[in-house]
């Protein structure tokens, strides 16, 4: 009676030992092939080792780290080798685009003409916001010079406020004027204010500079003279007032302070004589008018000299309305 080879289960008589599936076996020479130049390619483009390829697309697979690949799950694993390499070259895409972005917007006014683009186009502010193919768009235009470049907008110097450096002049003359009158700087600062015309906290136009440098050089002039006047008031000023300008101060001076040029003036109107003075000049610059744009005044006689013109070139018509006018002054006499 023939026995059962050890470790093998009984089975019929003329029955073919089982075999594995075709799946459930290792992967393949070739396949194995396939995945590793797919993750030799993966590496070159990211910063990731061979190690953790294997280890995230077995974990994409639902399977274990230590787990042994199968024939059956090549299709899955080579499809998620390449949605990872099409991610990882797009992404290094992406950076050179960047790379070569950033060395153009350091160039003329490149930052502010893609900054404007962008916004207008895409409705975005930074480029890390764009698609990649945006970026691309961006990068072509300015490689092809079709980006519309602004010239730098530089607002007049009378526009903007004061710079630091100006605002640090202004302040140390301040001090000094307060150390001569006893003053607090507070209130020197707040009556430069209301003289430019801005509220607490704002920012004094630079426009007003020259003119506070002006009135605070001569408070502090005046407020070491003893007793002074109107006429000392003119010598004190960087800017003297010309004869316009005296003759209306004077008037002020006369109709609201029933001060005369020799008067001896108080702190108080020493100070509203030059409040005056920083308006007044103020103003003046505001109204300053470009004569180009001045309309001639009408001149009503010009038709009727234009029509004597045209008639005198023809004698026959002079002599007619001469005789017209001679009948209408008899009938009117």
């Amino acid at each position: 009676m023939t026995q059962p080879i050890s470790g093998l289960p009984a089975r019929p008589p003329g029955e073919a030992p089982p075999t594995s599936k075709l799946g459930d076996q290792p992967l393949s020479t070739q396949q194995r092939t396939v995945l590793e130049r797919l993750i030799t390619r993966l590496i070159a483009l990211t910063s990731q080792q061979s190690a953790g390829v294997w280890a995230g697309m077995k974990h994409d697979l639902g399977l274990k780290n230590d787990a042994q690949l199968l024939s059956r799950h090549f299709p899955a694993a080579e499809q998620n080798l390449n949605q990872r390499l099409a991610s990882a070259q797009q992404t290094h895409e992406v950076r050179q685009v960047v790379a070569q972005l950033t060395e153009l917007l350091s160039q003329g006014n490149n930052r502010q003409a893609v900054s404007d683009f962008i916004r207008q186009q895409f409705g975005q502010t930074a480029l890390s916001q764009l698609t990649p193919d945006q970026l691309k768009t961006v990068l072509q235009l300015l490689q092809t010079n079709q980006l519309t470049i602004p010239q730098p907008q530089q607002r007049p110097a009378t526009d903007r406020p004061l710079q630091p450096a100006e605002h640090n002049t202004l302040n140390q003359m301040v001090t000094k004027v307060a150390a001569a009158t006893g003053e607090s700087s507070k209130l020197i600062w707040q009556s430069m204010l209301e003289l430019s015309g801005v509220k607490t906290g704002e920012l004094i136009p630079a426009k007003h500079f020259n003119q506070l440098m002006t009135w605070l050089q001569a408070r502090q002039t005046l407020s070491e003279q003893p007793a002074p006047t109107l006429t000392s008031l003119q010598a004190a000023l960087k800017q003297p007032l010309d004869a316009q300008e005296f003759n209306a101060l004077r008037d002020y001076a006369q109709q609201t302070l029933q001060a005369t040029p020799q008067t001896v003036l108080t702190p108080a109107q020493v100070q509203d004589l030059l409040n005056q003075v920083f308006l007044r000049r103020v103003e003046r610059s505001q109204d300053t008018l470009d004569t180009r744009y001045v309309q001639p005044i009408f001149n009503p006689f010009t038709p009727f000299i234009e029509q004597m013109k045209a008639m005198s070139a023809r004698p026959g018509l002079m002599l007619i309305a001469a005789i017209v006018v001679v009948i209408l002054l008899w009938i009117v006499i």
